[in-house]
């Protein structure tokens, strides 16, 4: 039985260069794993006008029962300065017991070890009791545009269908066992464009300045907060995150300012209510004089940036005991069911089944030296081979 050990998978998936859109080799390695476990492989490529092409890969291994997905991705973030790293970002070497690479924590350490899991399941059970799937993207660094979305549309106009859904991506803050993922707030964002007159910094009144009405505009964005969290979320949290005019000179007042904001928000609201609740802030304080005395309200515009995620909440029992019981039993350790963080593929995953997410310790993810404790690889191994055991037990009982 090939593809049992998850270092060697891993060592194969990191030497593939697969920087966001390339596919660097990665789909390949994957498909040389899988295809000798008895998968049938499709490599699905998607495009869209103004975004690259993007390989994607979808794997089954059918069986007479319920069906089991493992999501992930194989593209990486850049390297930055490759003359920083202390081994070489794709050469997947070993030291001290830590296996260095980008992408070994985010996320090819998590489908190294799936493949391993499920290369073990079979060496001693022989085939699950129903079928595992393999929704791999080459996207999710990226814009997320032409993968994970896109390959769920190929696969469920082809029939597919699962039952529940797990995601490889590195959930853990401190140790393997912390935490898994089971639902993730939402995350929408906009430009506020406010236009005033330009006019020389010494003549105000001939001018009317938009740094003065945006600076207004903002405040209300931030202040009060949205709300104090729910049960099973963090409260909802707006950062402008840039504010523009494009002026090089210090005494003129230009005649436009920008602003970009993003919000995470939890299930006390829907994109709908947001986005009303934020024109009602911005129409409010477009009136307010404290900056502007004398002044008619602040004249803006606002543009919603395409393609908002909804929060979710996965509330399937048995997929989340399984996986619970199995990460107790091989770490000793209790996991929290978290929703914190920002957002992943399970977003677009929870539209077609019940999804969660485990993976490695994410402390060196995106970083120079990305790498991951080879004990850690050899145990996620074993929490993932006794969840897919667990799983299908309960799953078919």
């Amino acid at each position: 039985m090939t593809a049992t050990d998850p270092v060697v998978n891993l060592q194969a998936l990191i030497r593939c260069p697969s920087v966001t859109p390339a596919e660097g080799g990665a789909l390949s390695a994957l498909d040389a794993m899988l295809s000798p476990l008895g998968f049938k492989i499709d490599r699905v490529k998607a495009s869209e006008a103004g975004t690259p092409d993007i390989e994607n890969l979808y794997a089954r291994l059918d069986g007479d029962g319920p069906h089991l997905m493992f999501a992930g991705h194989t593209d990486v973030v850049p390297v930055g300065d490759e003359a920083a790293w202390t081994h070489p970002p794709f050469a997947a070497e070993i030291s001290k017991g830590e296996l260095f690479g980008r992408g070994a924590v985010d996320m090819k350490g998590g489908i190294a070890c799936f493949v391993a899991a499920v290369a073990r399941h079979i060496e001693k059970n022989g085939p699950p009791k129903g079928s595992i799937s393999f929704l791999i993207t080459g996207d999710e660094e990226g814009p997320a545009i032409n993968g994970t979305i896109k390959l769920l549309q190929w696969a469920a106009e082809r029939g597919e269908r699962w039952d529940a859904c797990l995601v490889g991506e590195p959930t853990n803050p401190d140790h393997l066992g912390d935490m898994i993922k089971l639902g993730r707030r939402g995350s929408m964002s906009g430009k506020i464009t406010v236009h005033g007159v330009q006019g020389h910094a010494a003549y105000p009144h001939l001018a009317d300045n938009p740094v003065r009405g945006m600076l207004q505009l903002t405040h209300a964005l931030m202040d009060p907060p949205f709300d104090g969290g729910t049960n099973d979320f963090q409260p909802s949290n707006l950062e402008v995150t840039t504010i523009d005019v494009g002026n090089p000179a210090t005494n003129v007042i230009p005649a436009k300012a920008s602003a970009s904001f993003n919000i995470r928000f939890n299930d006390s609201w829907t994109v709908e209510t947001l986005r009303a609740e934020i024109l009602r802030r911005l129409d409010t304080a477009a009136k307010d004089g404290a900056l502007r005395p004398g002044r008619e309200p602040v004249k803006y515009d606002i543009v919603w940036a395409d393609r908002p995620s909804h929060v979710f909440l996965t509330r399937n029992n048995g997929l989340i005991a399984s996986l619970s019981s199995a990460i107790e039993s091989v770490t000793g350790r209790s996991p929290a069911l978290s929703t914190t963080g920002g957002t992943s593929d399970a977003r677009f995953i929870k539209d077609y089944c019940p999804v969660v997410e485990f993976g490695l310790v994410g402390q060196t993810m995106h970083m120079v030296d990305e790498r991951v404790a080879v004990s850690d690889l050899e145990m996620l191994t074993a929490i993932y081979e006794t969840f897919i055991a667990r799983w299908f037990a309960n799953a078919g009982s």
